[in-house]
């Protein structure tokens, strides 16, 4: 039996893709090992959205080189994607595989493996450089021109690694191209997923014991808008929310189904009647994650967002307005090209009103092809290290305070697994909002759902609490 080992990095929707991977090859009789361990394949299912996701991913296909040197090391998905050139030159991958292809992954390996004892066993000398770039793409089918496809790559996840919570994917690809975002190029354009294909996978993991569906896409506010469209082919800021509303309400009905959580949602999506219509989906998880990038007007312009601070504080409020102190987090980028100290100085003060819950922060990261890679008026790591600083400051104080509200509440937990906080053991899981929560108790937890009444925080950013029933 072959051994496979298996790394992911990036996004949910890679999570995703990941855990299909790894059944594929469950079913065609290989063994998942650790990472650590020595195997006769190792698969990092790479990601490209920043310089550092470029380095992460070649470190670990590096890595892999190192655990086995006579493993067959492959490069899946967006690295390769857009910087095939570069993987091909990496003398450390040995196969590269693009988006569009993951599905085909046992028979893709299959070929490449029967290449490769091919070439062992005959005189292969005289084979170049070009032969053996050929042998990496299996003569460039590996990889695929992404913008040329039209269709969505069909996957169906039967078991995660993850039991109590599974990702679903829904959509691929993006039409929005943010000048300086590369994901448009890694991931195409946009897709989606008939509903009766996600309701078919969730209705069956629901029925093996998972309770939280978290529906991911790489844009994922575009879902089923390209349906709309005569030609087939989504246009930018054109959204069709009832495709995503219509889905998430029959998911809802699925009965072994207990929670549903939202991914990144593009903020033009949420206007009043959209917020209600979410509101009124039983099972949704009162969390919303509503990309921002930044709290300067003058920025989300030269940033290509498309849409101004008043419209995102606006989608903001409509969904305060129908849910009960709703967890909203967000993603914002400090130092963009241009981006001065006043403009860094509005955003923060726009971001100290928004009172979110999370922000994830991020340092610009220069990415070739983007608009925003040319862009005048570059900012140095060390200005953008202190930028990025004082938003961590504001987001850990923010955090804290919107965790605060909770004590002395009871909330129902999902609890998922035990883990050692400041030398004692607990029961940790997640509120609807994403909020950790910590349970001292023998009893087993794993995939319960429990009341536990909030007592008062406890390190590494849980609250503690008691079991209701106790």
């Amino acid at each position: 039996m072959k051994k496979a080992a298996l790394h992911n990095l990036g996004c949910k929707v890679n999570a995703y893709e990941m855990d299909v991977i790894r059944q594929l090859l469950v079913e065609n009789g290989y063994e998942i090992v650790p990472f650590e361990e020595k195997a006769d394949v190792y698969i990092i299912n790479t990601c490209t959205v920043t310089n550092i996701a470029d380095r992460k991913s070649r470190q670990m296909l590096h890595r892999a080189k190192e655990c086995n040197p006579e493993a067959v090391v492959v490069a899946v998905g967006c690295y390769v994607q857009t910087g095939l050139e570069t993987a091909l030159e990496d003398d450390r991958i040995d196969l590269c595989i693009g988006n569009d292809k993951k599905s085909e992954i046992v028979p893709i390996l299959t070929k490449y493996l029967a290449l490769r004892a091919q070439a062992k066993n005959e005189d292969t000398a005289g084979r170049d450089n070009d032969q053996e770039i050929g042998i990496k793409t299996l003569g460039g089918s590996t990889v695929a021109d992404i913008a040329k496809a039209a269709e969505y790559e069909d996957m169906q996840l039967a078991d995660s690694v993850e039991r109590c919570r599974a990702f679903i994917k829904i959509q691929d690809g993006c039409n929005q191209f943010c000048s300086y975002c590369i994901i448009p190029y890694a991931r195409g354009r946009v897709r989606s997923r008939r509903p009766e294909e996600v309701i078919s996978e969730i209705g069956k993991l629901a029925a093996r014991g998972y309770r939280e569906f978290v529906i991911t896409g790489i844009h994922l506010s575009s879902y089923g808008s390209e349906w709309e469209e005569a030609d087939g082919r989504s246009r930018a800021g054109r959204f069709y929310p009832q495709h995503l509303l219509s889905l998430l309400q029959k998911i809802s009905a699925i009965p072994d189904v207990k929670r549903i959580r939202l991914g990144s949602l593009e903020p033009r999506i949420v206007t009043e009647d959209f917020a209600k219509a979410l509101s009124e989906i039983p099972k949704l998880c009162p969390h919303f994650h509503l990309s921002l990038q930044s709290g300067c007007d003058a920025v989300l312009k030269r940033m290509n967002r498309h849409y101004t601070t008043e419209e995102y504080a606006a989608g903001a409020g409509y969904l305060r307005k129908y849910f009960e102190h709703p967890a909203i987090t967000t993603d914002v980028i400090v130092g963009f090209p241009g981006e001065t100290e006043e403009e860094f100085e509005t955003g923060r003060a726009f971001l100290e009103k928004m009172a979110f819950f999370e922000m994830h922060v991020f340092k610009y990261s220069r990415r070739q092809h983007t608009p925003a890679a040319a862009m005048p008026g570059q900012l140095t790591e060390a200005q953008k290290a202190s930028r990025s600083e004082a938003l961590l400051a504001l987001t850990q104080r923010q955090s804290e305070e919107f965790r605060s509200y909770y004590i002395g509440q009871k909330v129902e937990v999902l609890f998922e697994e035990k883990k050692l906080i400041g030398g004692r053991t607990y029961w940790v899981g997640h509120t609807p909002q994403y909020v950790k929560a910590a349970v001292e108790t023998d009893a087993e937890l794993h995939g319960q759902i429990e009341v536990v009444e909030i007592k008062e925080h406890l390190m590494d950013n849980y609250l503690y609490g008691i079991i209701g029933r106790n």
